[in-house]
């Protein structure tokens, strides 16, 4: 599966969610730290999701570019 992972930079760190895993964080000092935690977070949100017998979320967020003239 595929999840859309939305990243905020920060004034020293970056975050990153699962708008589809609500609860599903990370951040790291960089992107790609932040990009592998969250891939871990995923992986262990699910893994839980699973535990309690629940059905795993199928992914359906998706984003889009909005060109604007500021």
């Amino acid at each position: 599966m595929k999840y859309l992972v939305v990243i905020e930079q920060g004034p020293s760190s970056y975050g990153a969610y699962v708008p589809d895993l609500p609860g599903c964080v990370a951040v790291g000092e960089s992107q790609a730290e932040v990009m592998e935690l969250i891939h871990e977070a995923i992986e262990f949100h699910l893994e839980g999701i699973r535990e309690e017998g629940l059905a795993v979320p199928q992914p359906h967020s998706y984003s889009e570019l909005v060109e604007v003239h500021a």
